[in-house]
């Protein structure tokens, strides 16, 4: 393989990997006076863990530039590295989830794994029907349970299944392995929700 086959794909693992190994959580917590979020609550570092902070702005501003990241990845690369948007989502999620800055301990996924099919819907790549079914998902759940870990893993488990039903095979397959990546990285959640000692939001302080 030439250095010219071979840079494209491995530049765009790169891009992704530093964008979203950003964490936004721990900057804007320091940032704004509020501490080190590793020491808040469950010590994850997204948005569900700084809203434990009580600056429900801040909390709302990490989800955004959490899910901004992933979608920047993909935009970025398919405009610099024609083919490789795919590679640079793999990189932006491994990016979130195992931040080289944090010792590879961060966050949960969910966020970003929305910004990544955002990012394949405004490249034209997947249906906006997966971005929307995304997002009712974690909504709808979230409003009826309470549980901020089970709307998001029934939005990261939504993903490969949207994209599967607009007959992006491909991206399915994908969106899987980061759903069961993010069913990795809430095993914890898991066994408190198999368990019924999950808190629900607003009452407690696991991640």
């Amino acid at each position: 393989m030439t250095a010219e086959i071979a840079a494209p794909p491995l530049l765009s693992l790169l891009l992704g990997y530093l964008l979203g190994s950003i964490p936004w959580g721990v900057i804007l917590t320091r940032a704004s006076g509020a501490g080190d979020l590793r020491t808040i609550g469950s010590g994850n570092i997204g948005a569900t863990n700084v809203l434990r902070t009580g600056r429900k702005g801040l909390a709302a501003a990490t989800l955004l530039l959490d899910l901004l990241k992933g979608t920047a990845a993909v935009l970025i690369a398919d405009r610099m590295f024609p083919g490789t948007a795919q590679i640079a989502a793999i990189g932006a999620l491994f990016g979130h989830l195992f931040p080289v800055w944090l010792k590879f301990a961060g966050g949960k996924g969910v966020a970003t794994l929305f910004g990544l099919v955002t990012g394949f819907a405004l490249v034209g790549e997947l249906s906006w029907a997966c971005p929307l079914a995304y997002a009712l998902v974690w909504l709808g759940t979230l409003a009826l349970t309470r549980y901020s870990s089970l709307g998001g893993l029934a939005a990261a488990a939504s993903a490969p299944v949207a994209a599967l039903l607009t007959g992006r095979f491909d991206l399915a397959l994908l969106f899987l392995g980061f759903a069961l990546l993010i069913a990795w990285k809430h095993r914890g959640n898991i066994g408190r929700l198999a368990a019924h000692t999950e808190p629900k939001v607003g009452a407690a302080k696991h991640g």
